[in-house]
């Protein structure tokens, strides 16, 4: 087994959790070298679905391994007394608990975060909730297309007026609340080790969402009043749009900075003449002026692909742009591929390539270390490692408490 590397090396955390949010918060402490020990009910985390929700050809769960990677699994039925015992005699070892189980199903486990707070003062216990532990839904179940999509505002501020809201991606919104829970549990541990205590932690999709969205809260808050989402046809600012090339490829244009960003613009499609049209010379004729110089601005990107304008716009240090990449350009691209997003995570045969979490170390450099586990890989090492027996761990097993290399 690889040797952990990265700032969390040497803490010891425990994760009770299903499908995305709270194996990511979880994943990401494994990537920095944290020792993750992942508890699962013998049927398997319910994320290990996606193979055969995805169809089932492959014989990797590639959803599943982004987010479990470098972590030990256990499987336990922690509703009986034996594995109940093993998961408390887990927590009486670890630094982190994190878990993204609903209230209901922590108080049938007895895993609650005050009675753990309290028979465990030293541990940082993180929760992770659809809408957070307290108010009228803090029972109520939520991936993140219903609590960090649809119900923080999202979609709807997405939405073109008339229009269907658009669907998210995958996972959207657990990744960056298992980010932001991973950053309070960095956050609790130094606190710890200031005060020698530990705590709990929160945070939910819900919350989450509207983090995300907080440009347009904070306006509605303050002022009473959002910003309509962009048309592109009547963009109010044409410096801070997307466009098509010749060849079909989109290109955003980000200049958001009229004054500074617009010469460069009318430079690089070769219209200087625009800086003194009044049409256009100054941002609120722009603006009156939107659909027609928009129109006219299609027109001339449409005269060059994506590739000969790329070369065009290097020569204007002021023209900010990014190409509209689809996945398989995002992979190709030479910013992506300089810029640490991939890893090659060892497979026991030579390495799988996957995206990294995204932070690195320079002065504690991180390194993911093994696969995914399958059900119950570790339960044996990790019962042992607990001051089980052979014969103890075998009762176990034969009596389905715990399932070994499931």
């Amino acid at each position: 087994m690889v040797e952990a590397t990265g700032p969390m090396k040497g803490v010891k955390v425990v994760e009770l959790g299903v499908w995305i949010a709270g194996p990511a918060a979880a994943g990401i402490l494994a990537d920095w070298g944290a020792d993750v020990v992942k508890v699962e009910p013998p049927a398997g985390d319910p994320c290990r679905q996606f193979q055969k929700i995805l169809g089932d050809i492959l014989p990797t769960n590639p959803i599943f391994e982004m987010d479990n990677r470098s972590k030990r699994g256990i499987a336990v039925d922690l509703s009986t007394s034996e594995g109940h015992d093993v998961i408390l005699d887990l927590l009486a070892e670890a630094d982190v608990f994190i878990t993204n189980l609903r209230s209901t199903a922590l108080s049938r486990l007895n895993l609650e975060p005050n009675k753990i707070a309290e028979r465990f003062p030293h541990l940082i216990y993180c929760l992770l909730t659809g809408y957070g532990s307290e108010g009228v839904d803090a029972d109520r179940a939520a991936f993140d297309v219903a609590a960090y999509w649809a119900r923080s505002g999202i979609a709807a501020l997405l939405t073109p007026p008339g229009a269907d809201p658009p669907f998210q991606r995958g996972g959207m919104g657990d990744h960056p609340t298992g980010m932001s829970a991973a950053a309070a549990i960095c956050a609790a541990l130094f606190d710890r080790e200031r005060t020698g205590n530990g705590q709990v932690v929160e945070t939910s999709l819900m919350r989450q969402g509207a983090y995300t969205v907080s440009f347009d809260l904070n306006l509605m808050l303050m002022w009473g009043s959002v910003v309509a989402i962009g048309d592109r046809n009547t963009m109010g600012n044409p410096a801070m749009n997307n466009y098509r090339a010749g060849c079909g490829r989109r290109f955003w244009v980000v200049g958001l900075e009229g004054e500074r960003h617009w010469p460069p613009l009318a430079r690089v499609v070769g219209h200087p003449e625009w800086l003194n049209d009044e049409r256009f010379n100054r941002p609120g004729a722009r603006a009156a002026n939107a659909p027609e110089l928009i129109s006219m601005l299609d027109e001339a990107f449409a005269t060059r692909t994506l590739e000969e304008w790329a070369e065009v716009f290097a020569d204007e240090p002021d023209f900010f742009w990014a190409p509209v990449n689809e996945p398989d350009d995002l992979l190709t691209d030479a910013a992506f591929q300089g810029s640490g997003a991939l890893v090659d995570v060892p497979d026991g045969m030579s390495s799988t390539t996957m995206v990294a979490s995204p932070v690195d170390f320079r002065g504690t450099p991180w390194a993911p270390r093994f696969m995914a586990p399958s059900i119950g890989q570790h339960t044996r090492e990790v019962l042992a490692e607990l001051g089980r027996t052979d014969e103890e761990i075998d009762a176990l097993v034969s009596s389905g408490r715990v399932v070994e290399d499931g």
